[in-house]
């Protein structure tokens, strides 16, 4: 199984230009493409986004190395914050699916205070590598009988895209978003990389630093594989 680069359809516009329809949207960076090499059902989700966002300098910089195509990164917690933002303007709902109890408490609580006019859901599923067939019509009834408008998922990758792909056509939402360590972020329970890092591109060295032991195969090893995978496609292409 191989996903090149070639492969990912890339968002490229403004998060405004989202449409108001029925959307998967995933995020990829350097880790998420190298697990899709390996997982089939986590490819397959990932081919078949319909929004699928740059989160990860590595991303930009190899779209741009291969095939020359400039991208503005996009990270999830932009996304997180602009469907936010809109649902507050209109007034809508969310629904936040993932994390533990207490996170969640914490990122609703929050969400109140900045966000008044949303109305906010949640839900901490098992942290089994699979839910049973009782779970998830469990969570896909909780979900669909709050009628949300945006359903943000935080199971980490790659179970979190892999569950929208699996469910998409059961969930009654129009946005379906796999976010990750945002809700980490949002409740506060670990603290993101200052501004100024995050803008050279270096947030993965800022997290590797906090949490060294977590990620040192994630990023020093997967990086490797990651630049690895990136020559092997760009040499392909001037072959071809």
């Amino acid at each position: 199984m191989n996903l090149f680069v070639s492969d990912l359809n890339l968002f490229n516009t403004d998060l405004e230009n989202l449409p108001d329809s029925k959307l998967l949207i995933n995020t990829i960076n350097a880790h998420s493409f190298n697990t899709a090499q390996i997982d089939k059902l986590f490819c397959e989700a990932i081919r078949n986004s319909d929004i699928l966002l740059p989160d990860g300098i590595s991303i930009v910089l190899a779209t741009r190395f291969i095939y020359g195509r400039k991208l503005k990164k996009i990270a999830g917690s932009e996304l997180f914050f602009y469907e936010m933002n809109r649902l507050n303007k209109k007034g809508g709902k969310c629904f936040f699916l993932g994390s533990n109890t207490k996170n969640l408490k914490l990122i609703v609580e929050r969400a109140k205070i900045e966000f008044p006019n949303v109305i906010a859901y949640s839900f901490s599923p098992s942290f089994n590598k699979e839910f049973s067939i009782e779970e998830n019509k469990q969570i896909l009834t909780m979900i669909n009988s709050s009628k949300p408008d945006v359903l943000f998922i935080g199971m980490s990758a790659p179970k979190q895209e892999k569950w929208a792909y699996q469910h998409f056509n059961e969930l009654d939402v129009n946005h379906i978003c796999s976010i990750g360590a945002v809700f980490d972020y949002y409740s506060r329970r670990i603290n993101r990389a200052p501004e100024s890092i995050i803008k050279i591109g270096l947030e993965w060295l800022h997290r590797l630093i906090k949490e060294p032991r977590r990620l040192w195969h994630r990023y020093l090893i997967g990086n490797a594989k990651f630049i690895y995978l990136i020559l092997k496609e760009k040499l392909l292409k001037n072959i071809n």
